[in-house]
């Protein structure tokens, strides 16, 4: 059984591979690499179906270098440890130069399995190529950030696309044979989003199809493609890369206050198959991070329609979903309590010992109130307004504000009540 057609297409040499000249143009970066053989770690971003995992295997080809691959679905610590013992157990009977350890989809590794790394890319026992479509600052640690270079692939152009086909057309030991009309592209570039992994997915869909109706010649037109898509999930595959792509259009859609592109990107993820539970659970986030104290019922709204698409399920639970996301996009924003907690756990990270003042212990024991425990404290409820000027937070943080009200008609009545209490840290 043959491989599919991008497998069978993949490139084996620089001149076979397409795009991103930025890098492997004359005199660029992993061109010079390959030409003098000083090869360092690194990690490549980029969009999916843009060369990632190919580029890493090309270079190791032309280096000659051993090549070990981990996906980081499936590879656990144990794994990790297991390739680099291997490569450092080669290391003791050859002189050969470092092996290349190639990680897939590196951003999905936890804190333990990219500290696993760690000692082995400082030691040279292995060279790290990652591939990522996530921001690696965000979702690399900084240590193993800090050993590796980053570079950014970029989505292929419509030239590129067409360098593609043309060669799969003409190279392919299937496509070759076949009587195939390209009479339009329009269609197949635009489904393909600029990755040619997708576009020679596409194209074999549809030249399927024509070679089971046993057609002569096999037209490649927009209405040919559009027709094959068309009941087809692999637009949007939940379990592939486009799903990030729409879900994080979904969220900056609701976080941007267009209720017509949320329910929008709702109305794709609902028809490619997505979980609706998944969805009602970044709808939770989205009214805790960014609408919170602008209009505290969203959160409650959200949590409700989790509960309900949990008892009812699809079809039905479109409808809940939908009215969630229009009224989260539609409410007004604010993300003081996510930056609040963020700053508050900044500090407590930064003194994890910073004592409590004594006046908020309890004294539960005589030696505790002998000691000083909940001497000074202040009941609020026993003082005007029910509100007791007193210092709570530890002597190190004293008159911090972590929580900053934004402009909006329910936190203008927080920070008007905060400046009765607060005047000296919030002002009317």
């Amino acid at each position: 059984m043959l491989p599919p057609l991008p497998e069978r297409l993949r490139p084996r040499t620089l001149e076979e591979y397409v795009g991103q000249r930025h890098l492997i143009g004359p005199g660029c970066i992993l061109r010079t690499m390959i030409e003098t053989g000083n090869l360092s770690s690194f990690i490549l971003w980029g969009p999916p179906g843009v060369g990632k995992t190919t580029l890493a295997r090309i270079i190791a080809d032309s280096l000659d270098r051993e090549f070990f691959t981990l996906s980081a679905v499936s590879a656990g610590v144990k794994e990790v440890r297991e390739v680099i013992d291997a490569a450092r157990g080669r290391s003791i009977f050859a002189a050969a130069a470092a092996p290349i350890l190639f990680i897939d989809e590196i951003h999905r590794f936890n804190k333990a399995q990219q500290d696993a790394l760690l000692g082995a890319v400082e030691a040279g026992t292995v060279v790290l190529i990652g591939a990522t479509t996530e921001n690696p600052s965000f979702e690399v640690i900084s240590p193993l950030l800090s050993r590796c270079q980053v570079y950014v692939l970029k989505s292929l152009e419509e030239a590129d696309l067409q360098a593609i086909l043309d060669r799969a057309l003409k190279e392919d030991e299937v496509l070759s044979k076949w009587n195939i009309d390209v009479r339009e592209t329009g269609a197949l570039f635009r489904h393909s989003g600029g990755d040619g992994r997708k576009l020679l997915n596409i194209l074999e869909l549809v030249v399927d199809a024509g070679m089971g109706a046993g057609v002569s010649p096999i037209v490649i037109d927009n209405a040919a493609v559009t027709a094959c898509l068309q009941q087809s999930t692999a637009i949007y595959d939940k379990n592939g890369e486009m799903h990030y792509d729409i879900i994080s259009a979904f969220i900056k859609s609701v976080r941007g206050s267009d209720p017509n592109a949320a329910v929008y990107y709702l109305a794709r993820m609902l028809d490619g198959g997505e979980d609706p539970l998944f969805v009602a659970r970044r709808l939770c986030i989205l009214a805790a991070e960014d609408i919170g104290l602008a209009n505290p019922n969203a959160l409650l709204l959200a949590n409700a329609c989790f509960q309900v698409v949990h008892s009812i399920g699809m079809p039905e639970a479109r409808i809940p979903l939908s009215e969630t996301a229009i009224y989260l996009a539609s409410s007004p924003k604010s993300n003081s309590a996510y930056r609040a907690i963020g700053a508050a756990l900044e500090a407590a990270a930064a003194d994890k010992t910073a004592p409590v003042p004594l006046y908020l212990r309890n004294a539960p024991t005589k030696l505790m109130a002998e000691l000083g425990y909940a001497d000074g404290y202040k009941y609020a409820h026993d003082y005007p307004g029910h509100f007791a000027d007193l210092e709570f937070l530890p002597e190190k943080f004293s008159g911090t504000v972590f929580y900053e009200p934004q402009p909006n008609a329910s936190e203008d009545r927080l920070k008007a009540y905060l400046a009765a209490c607060w005047p000296k840290y919030y002002k009317k």
